[in-house]
């Protein structure tokens, strides 16, 4: 069955249907692990095509609860990360046709190899199970973790955010409109019916043994709550305090290009740039020029005492400000002692999300690009690849910025783990 959206009135109703759903989904889970792609390819050929025949329910949804945060008085930003346009609709679309085109990751032989006594040893790619997505603000999230988890052979559990709880609804309908076309079951992909927040807590401790692990996409303290909480494994999305540094030997006009990119194309994702570090050494030719330039474009500018010398209205940098993530037209920026100086400064206070240096220095690049260690590291690019759909993987479940299992765009691929196979003809151990 499929729970009904409806308010859920008490804790034990709440951890009947959050269990329920669990076991729902381990099913799922085992059906779609066999599912050959053809299979799964038709189930998201149909979802696109229903995103897009939907995408006026999905906007009038959305509105909806657009105008609720906008009542409830709510950032520029974070109204920017839930809101969602004609064009953002149709990305969504484009993004299931791209993940539908990848190669199917299930079954894949990454290695093999053959003992002295005749075995033959296969490491091959299987779905993880059932994995649990926990997201604030982002409506699309729905749409990308649900095509990914299903293209990885996975079972998905939805918990967005209450403020955007009918978006992800609308959106949720399609994708299941696509699993039934398919003849996939409709809890191969669902969405927690309920904006309580007592659900969280059951899906961190693991709806009695059903989620396999857990995606949280959100804010530090979201972040936080799941990694103290959850009893099963984590994928660690922490926040992006990302850095551009500019180099003596950068060119000024692609410096210019790449750091308002990186800060004000979209400042609310997880890819934006938080801090913009300059190499001493090209103080006299560099800094004005970019700190005018992100202030004339409505960037707040906080910096260190130099940097505060070259611009009435750069605001002094506090200690805090080197390790915030802004997820706003706020930027801290500093000068450093070259590249060395840069890389110190990004083991101090970076996520391990995304940094870049921008350089003509082949030399400056290789030793940054070395050294940095961060899941995503750019020479002469933008922070804001930092994306799936960037990279090739049509959408991402998340940034992974631990070092286990995976790290950086987690895709369909990444979604996945291994088993060995062993073909022997008779053989046994001595």
């Amino acid at each position: 069955m499929t729970a009904s959206l409806k308010a859920i009135d008490g804790s034990a109703e709440l951890t009947t249907l959050m269990t329920d759903l669990g076991r729902q989904a381990r099913a799922a889970a085992r059906t779609l692990a066999l599912a050959p792609p053809e299979q799964k390819n038709r189930a998201l050929e149909a979802m696109e095509r229903a995103i897009r025949a939907g995408a006026d329910k999905i906007l009038a949804a959305n509105a909806e609860d657009v105008a609720d945060a906008k009542a409830a008085g709510t950032t520029s930003a974070f109204l920017d990360r839930l809101t969602l346009t004609p064009a953002r609709v149709e990305a969504m679309a484009e993004g299931i046709a791209v993940v539908r085109g990848i190669a199917d990751p299930v079954g894949t032989v990454t290695e093999s190899w053959q003992r002295p006594n005749g075995m033959t040893i296969e490491r091959v790619r299987v779905p993880l199970g059932v994995v649990a997505v926990i997201f604030e603000s982002r409506p699309n999230v729905a749409a990308d973790a649900g095509v990914l988890c299903l293209k990885s052979g996975n079972a998905v559990i939805l918990r967005g955010g209450s403020e955007s709880f009918r978006s992800c609804r609308a959106i949720h309908d399609r994708l299941v409109q696509g699993l039934r076309e398919a003849g996939l079951p409709d809890a191969a992909i669902t969405l927690v019916p309920t904006r309580d927040r007592a659900a969280v807590g059951l899906l961190l401790a693991g709806l009695d043994g059903s989620v396999d692990v857990i995606v949280p996409r959100g804010g530090k303290s979201l972040v936080a709550r799941v990694e103290s909480e959850a009893r099963v494994p984590v994928f660690a999305h922490l926040e992006g305090v990302n850095h551009v540094y500019v180099d003596r030997s950068a060119d000024l006009e692609m410096a210019k290009s790449i750091v308002l990119n990186a800060k004000m194309r979209r400042t609310g994702v997880c890819g934006a740039a938080e801090t913009l570090l300059i190499d001493r050494a090209a103080a006299t030719t560099h800094l004005a020029p970019l700190v005018t330039m992100l202030i004339d474009s409505g960037c707040e500018v906080r910096g260190d005492q130099t940097v505060q010398q070259v611009d009435p209205r750069v605001k002094p940098a506090s200690d805090e400000d080197w390790d915030t993530e802004y997820l706003d037209a706020v930027i801290a920026a500093k000068l450093v002692d070259g590249v060395d100086g840069a890389i110190v400064h990004i083991h101090n206070h970076g996520s391990h999300h995304t940094d870049a240096i921008v350089a003509e220095d082949a030399q400056a690049a290789a030793k940054f690009l070395g050294e940095v260690d961060s899941a995503i590291v750019l020479h002469n690019a933008s922070t804001q690849f930092a994306d799936g759909g960037e990279f090739g993987f049509g959408a991402e479940i998340g940034i992974a910025t631990g070092k286990f299992h995976a790290r950086g765009p987690v895709g369909a691929e990444q979604l996945t783990t291994f088993k060995y196979r062993i073909h022997g003809s008779g053989q046994t151990r001595p």
